[in-house]
This record gives C-alpha cells, structure tokens and sequence, in this order.
C-alpha cells in the first residue's frame, strides 16, 4: 500500500487527543477488563449482553500548536501551560469491535501501513483477542481520514474478507471526489487517495453499502450523524438491554485542551462551526444520559463517561 508523503504524514498523524482530566472511576452496568488485557492493546467490556472490544492500532505524537485552532490568540498554548503539558502530545488510535453474539462488527480498522512502526496493529490485536479478521461480518467507518481505513486493505487485497463496509453516503460521495480537495485543508488532502485505495477492493467485490443518517445497521446499533469533522462523520450508538454507548469517532482530538474549550478545532475538520456545534451538542447528550463514550483518540482504551464539572468538561474512564 501506498505510504503518505512524509509532510502529509506528519500532518495527518497529527490527529487526537491524550491527556484527560479525570475524576474517580464510577461504577457502571458494564463490566471492565483486568488490566493486563488492556496493556496488551486489547481491552474488552459489556454493554448489556454486547461484548465490545477496544483495539488500540498504537500510538503516535500530535503537534498541538500546529494543529488546533484557537478561539483566542495563545488559548491553546496556555492551557497547556496550565496543566504542565508540552504541546506535543502522545495520541492513541483506537478501533472497536462489537460482537452482539451473531454479528461480529468492527467500527474503523486503524492506519494499516499508512504511518510506519508505532501504528497498524489493528489486525495483530484483534487476533490476539479472539477474532479473526476473517470472522469480521461488517466494518462500520466514522470517516474516510488513513488514521480509520487505512487498516482495510493489504497490498490491495481486503483485510476483512467477509465484511460488508459500511459508512455514510455522503461520505464517500465526498471523499471519492478528487475535486473535492480544495475544500478541505491541505493537512487531509492526501485523504482523497487513501479513502480510494483503501475501499478499492471492496467496492470491486460489491461490499461496500452506503446509508443516511440514523439509519439501522443491526440490532441494538444505529448510525449517529455527527458531521464536521468530514461531512459525513458518522458515530454508532450501541444499546443493549439498560446501557448504551457511542463510539464517537473524532468528536475530540486532544482532550485536556477541548474538555477546557470545546470550542477549539482542528485544522483536520472539514467544517470548523459545524464540528463546534457536533461536540457541544454531544457532550450535552452524553452527560444529561450517563451513556458511554469510546473515542477514538482518547487514551486507549478510550472508553468512559463525560460529566459537566464546574469548570470544564470532566472524563471519567470507565476503569
């Protein structure tokens, strides 16, 4: 497969969150993982009879002051002066799997060979954790950014052979449109390549299924519009007997500044508003509900609950 440019590379790489304000664990209806598992890069835990899967593809460093956007001149800058943290930033990637007991489900499948040694264990991981890539029913995309499909394909072949991919119509409307790129910044523009390359062979075979917002996927999972971020930015909200979750994509991509802020994007973000408006509304949601979160650039394995603190968004990961 065909690597980035070094610049786009670095650039795209940069792309999500790490350090969070955490609070004291709570308790919840699901159930963690010891956390041997999670050291591992595999983190399993319930939500109601769901078995969901957090797979960490590896890690790399975001260079925040290149990347985010101030609200204000310096903002960024001095919140992480505040919290003592350096501007660059390590950055997990995370995909997860949701096995409903008769559908195996994969949200997102990592870079795959799109950013060198630390990344693309996606694959290696899922196997460690019992499931084989060639087990996988579905794979169910957030977006088309190489950070989230590039793990699809393997030398142009499919990476899951028998899964349906799954992802937003407009999506793949956008990002398969070449004369698209100069819509978006140039830290993404090689996006347009990778989402092509990377869906090759699935589009080929006839699995690629396109769907609108809110639609069903399967049973207890359901596609949430949550655009900005790409125009067709999609999270699924899992419910199971009393819990749910939402896998949220790239709702945030440094936590210690956009809990402070969520105000603040990135310069990934197709739509800067329309990602501002997307997180303001979802951090409301998820709080007001006490349901879920996993994210896929929150520290692996990226899975917990937001509450509204006095001053600032607070993470309380599930373990």
């Amino acid at each position: 497969m065909k690597r980035l440019s070094r610049h786009a590379a670095a650039l795209l790489l940069s792309l999500a969150p790490n350090a969070v304000v955490a609070a004291p664990p709570q308790t919840s209806a699901a159930t963690a993982e010891p956390a041997t598992a999670r050291d591992a890069g595999v983190f399993k835990t319930n939500v109601g009879t769901f078995t969901i899967v957090a797979i960490s593809d590896g890690d790399f460093a975001l260079a925040t002051d290149q990347l985010l956007v101030d609200r204000k001149p310096g903002e960024v800058s001095a919140l992480l002066a505040g919290a003592a943290q350096p501007t660059i930033q390590p950055t997990s990637v995370n995909a997860y799997l949701i096995d409903t007991g008769t559908k195996r489900i994969l949200v997102d499948t990592g870079s795959g060979t799109y950013f060198g040694p630390t990344l693309g264990n996606v694959r290696k991981r899922l196997s460690a954790a019992g499931y084989s890539p060639d087990t996988i029913d579905e794979v169910l995309i957030t977006h088309l950014h190489p950070d989230h499909v590039g793990g699809l394909s393997v030398d142009g072949r499919m990476a899951f052979p028998s899964a349906i991919v799954r992802l937003a119509e407009s999506e793949e409307h956008f990002w398969l449109d070449k004369a698209n790129a100069r819509r978006v910044d140039v830290s993404v523009q090689s996006s347009f390549d990778a989402a092509a390359a990377s869906l090759a062979p699935y589009i080929a075979a006839g699995r690629v299924k396109t769907f609108r917002p809110g639609a069903s996927i399967a049973p207890g999972v359901s596609a949430a519009a949550l655009p900005g971020h790409t125009v067709g930015h999609t999270g699924y909200r899992v419910h199971s007997g009393n819990e749910t979750m939402l896998i949220w994509g790239d709702v945030v991509h440094v936590a210690l500044v956009q809990l402070k802020d969520p105000g603040i994007t990135i310069k990934f973000d197709s739509a800067q508003g329309e990602a501002r408006t997307s997180r303001n509304r979802v951090f409301a949601e998820a709080a007001q509900q006490r349901y879920l979160i996993a994210g896929a650039h929150l520290a692996f394995p990226g899975i917990g609950r937001l509450e509204r603190g006095p001053e600032q968004w607070r993470w309380i990961p599930l373990d």
